[in-house]
């Protein structure tokens, strides 16, 4: 296979994301890469662990001189969100991602590149084949399903990992350095179907919102990006009330922690309603393209006649789901006091199942204050109360609080102030860092978040800038510099 990336600078870096992208690795299909990274550190002859449920640890000393300083841990994840455009072929299980090199930019032709967590891994493992790096005692976490909950590092055995500074290379903006992230959960919604049969001469219908961005749930939530699943919601509703319909399936979103793009319902009207239908897709097509102009200037809906459709949602079960869809929250629910433009929290309604015999909402709950947390989950709860529905938490993951004092922080700002005669910025985000289980699992550890330029995370346009990448692997390396 021929290397696409082999031209590029740093050149270690960009061999080794290349190799990353060789090998499927969605979240809960890590092994290959998991077992990948052991054979590297095997072939380095450096220290590995690969624990019960993947994580890898990797441990090199400190070069001479160095020996003795503080420990650092350099820390990303390996797996990756599996997106990819509706009408490419490709399969995460066993296809390679189809890299393209676009001026100062790495894209795909169609899927995310995996840059989200990749590049991390791929600089780590760099630092750590790098024969004339000077740096102190290190030790290398890489962890697996952090974008589905984050089990890998809740699974992990702190006591394997050494260190008293943490560096997590797992943000999307050179020269903006994180000190506070969001905790989250993933909310699970069961609305329970009760079937009844097609009556009457009707025909079936599915309707499709689509064209949208998407997007990351949490950088991009205040981007006023639509939700397919959320404008569904509308129309279904305009439809029951307009013409009146019955509705047999519903799907939308792919992924939990991504804006839903694309919701599909199969619905059913009586003979004869069709031009109505049309003309309300074509109302509602102007509707939200007006709405939305800027931030999703390509939404539309579309319609495909569908056939041998015999059973529908029961009255009730029709009514529930409408509610449930206007009412669930979406969006960015309030803003911080403290840190000017972060939101504080937030709901994102990522995928919408028609599950047998449940209608399963599963939603990404964040929020840099526990309380709000637990004020979205207590809203949602309500809402299944009054709609017989049931509400399940699960993958709940602490928040990042911001600390003072940071050694490590104040020594990245004086080497970015050094090496670019520019001042980098602190700053929080809106997303779940692995850093908030790591200060429990490790213990009192003084944290940073960096990373270089990567773009359009978990959506098919996903890019990485390889000057910024370049950048950010130099500075990273005068920081362990010294670190001494």
């Amino acid at each position: 296979m021929k290397d696409i990336l082999s031209e590029l600078s740093p050149q270690f870096v960009f061999k080794n994301f290349e190799s990353l992208t060789r090998i499927p690795r969605g979240s809960g299909n890590e092994k290959a890469v998991s077992d990948f990274l052991v054979g590297f550190a095997k072939e380095n002859n450096l220290e590995v662990i690969q624990d019960d449920v993947l994580n890898v640890i990797i441990k090199k000393p400190g070069t001479p001189g160095y020996e003795f300083s503080k420990g650092v841990i350099l820390q990303g994840h390996m797996d990756i969100v599996c997106v990819k455009k509706e009408d490419f072929e490709f399969d995460f299980e066993k296809d390679v991602i189809p890299l393209v090199i676009d001026g100062d930019m790495i894209r795909t032709k169609g899927t995310t590149l995996g840059a989200d967590n990749g590049i991390a891994v791929a600089m780590i493992m760099a630092i750590l084949e790098a024969k004339d790096l000077p740096h102190p005692p290190l030790t290398a976490l890489v962890t697996v399903a952090e974008e589905t909950g984050m089990d890998g590092v809740l699974n992990l055995n702190g006591a394997n990992v050494e260190g008293k500074t943490l560096i997590n290379i797992d943000s999307e903006e050179e020269g903006i350095f994180l000190a506070s992230c969001a905790g989250g959960v993933n909310n699970i919604v069961n609305l329970p179907i009760k079937w009844s049969k097609v009556k009457g001469n009707k025909n079936a219908y599915e309707i499709t919102v689509c064209g949208l961005l998407g997007g990351h749930s949490g950088i991009e939530i205040n981007k006023n990006r639509a939700s397919a699943i959320k404008l569904m919601g509308r129309f279904l509703q305009l439809l029951n009330d307009q013409i009146g319909i019955d509705i047999a399936n519903i799907r939308g979103g792919e992924k939990m922690n991504a804006i839903p793009k694309l919701t599909k319902a199969i619905v059913l009207i009586e003979d004869g309603k069709f031009d109505e239908l049309q003309n309300l897709i074509n109302e509602y097509i102007k509707l939200f393209s007006r709405e939305f102009a800027i931030s999703d200037p390509n939404v539309t809906i579309t319609l495909e006649k569908k056939d041998n459709v015999e059973k529908i949602f029961s009255l009730e079960t029709k009514n529930n789901l409408i509610n449930i869809l206007m009412l669930l929250p979406f969006g960015v629910q309030t803003m911080s006091a403290n840190i000017k433009g972060l939101v504080e929290s937030s709901n994102n309604i990522g995928v919408l199942e028609t599950k047998d015999n449940n209608i399963v909402f599963t939603s990404a709950v964040r929020s840099s204050v526990k309380s709000l947390k637990d004020e979205i989950n207590n809203r949602v709860k309500a809402l299944c109360e009054l709609s017989g529905a049931t509400m399940e938490l699960v993958a709940d993951y602490p928040e990042w609080e911001y600390k003072v004092d940071s050694p490590i922080r104040d020594l990245m700002l004086k080497v970015y102030k050094d090496m670019y005669n520019e001042e980098a910025k602190i700053d929080a985000i809106h997303a779940g860092l692995e850093c908030g289980f790591l200060k429990e699992k490790v213990g009192d550890i003084d944290m940073v978040s960096i990373g270089p330029n990567v773009y359009d995370v978990h959506t098919p346009e996903e890019h990485l800038s390889i000057s910024s990448t370049k950048s950010l692997y130099e500075f990273l390396c005068e920081v362990l510099k010294q670190s001494k």
